[in-house]
């Protein structure tokens, strides 16, 4: 304290001491930072002991308010299903080929099918519902059906999926390899017939021949397809896995057929519906015919789908 001086040029008060020359000047912080300060600490301690703040092994402290971020969050969570619960009882209630002609009840059943879309089936179909071509992966917004496109159907692939295992009401269906079935020159003619179907080449007899023989019985003399076996359509531009002539020799040759998930054990029963009708309303939906079969659900999913 006796080194104390007032330094010539701040005028400032030393605090007493030096190092190597070197001296420091007495400026004690501002009285209204110190109190800041002092009011953080006594906050941080009120918070610690009102709210969860100190971690130990397994928990945090719980707080004498007994409040959690998660505990907030559950009770939010459960206010909104009771918001929801009303309208999910209603389409619960109605069958789902009634749920289109209740406008009202189907925007509803559509909004909340495109949440679970987004969380369930964005990771193949795209946010947008395209598709991949690449992977092979349907898009479900055009009207190019394996098994059909009404809601119904759609219904019932989402629920029991396709070529999946531990379901025994599963889409099933497949298209054998040729592989070493045909020679080049037989595998080209074929492949132009498949496209001359579509109008992409001229039609060639050899390939219409060859096509006749091996492929008719599914995907039927025009390339109409057939529904009732998942057989893909070839009449038409809509191609699953590509539309050139290597893709069509490709799947001739060693056919991809994807799999699709059954949602029936994963999802509830309203989920589904509701899944449905926001695929059947994204611009491919069908109405249901009258000739259906008993269980006519399928919707776009993964069969090479030319």
């Amino acid at each position: 304290m006796a080194n104390k001086r007032i330094d010539e040029a701040t005028q400032t008060e030393t605090v007493g001491h030096e190092w190597d020359g070197i001296e420091e000047l007495n400026t004690p912080l501002p009285r209204w930072w110190l109190w800041s300060f002092y009011g953080c600490i006594a906050f941080a301690i009120g918070y610690m002991i009102v709210y969860p703040a100190i971690p130990m092994v397994h928990k945090a402290t719980e707080g004498t308010l007994g409040w959690s971020s998660r505990g907030q969050l559950a009770e939010e969570m459960k206010a909104a299903d009771a918001e929801r619960s009303e309208v999910r009882a209603k389409i619960a209630a109605v069958d789902i080929v009634k749920l289109p002609e209740q406008p009202d009840l189907m925007a509803q059943a559509v909004a909340g099918g495109a949440a679970a879309f987004k969380v369930n089936c964005v990771q193949c179909h795209g946010s947008g519902a395209a598709g991949s071509q690449t992977l092979g992966y349907p898009n479900l917004n055009d009207d190019d059906w394996l098994w059909g496109g009404d809601i119904k159907t759609i219904e019932y692939t989402i629920t029991h999926g396709i070529r999946q295992a531990n379901d025994d009401d599963l889409r099933q269906s497949a298209m054998p390899p040729f592989a070493g079935v045909f020679d080049p020159q037989q595998l080209d003619a074929l492949a132009t017939h498949v496209l001359s179907l579509s109008g992409k080449a001229k039609p060639n007899a050899q390939g219409a021949q060859i096509y006749a023989d091996n492929c008719v019985v599914c995907h039927g003399d025009k390339g109409q397809g057939d529904r009732t076996v998942g057989a893909p359509r070839l009449a038409d531009a809509i191609w699953l896995y590509g539309g050139t002539k290597a893709d069509i020799e490709k799947q001739i040759l060693n056919p991809r057929m994807g799999q699709m998930p059954h949602w029936g054990g994963r999802l509830d029963p309203v989920t589904i519906k509701m899944l449905a009708a926001y695929v059947y309303s994204l611009g491919g939906g069908e109405k249901i015919a009258q000739t259906t079969t008993p269980e006519p659900v399928k919707q776009d999913d993964g069969q090479p789908q030319q």
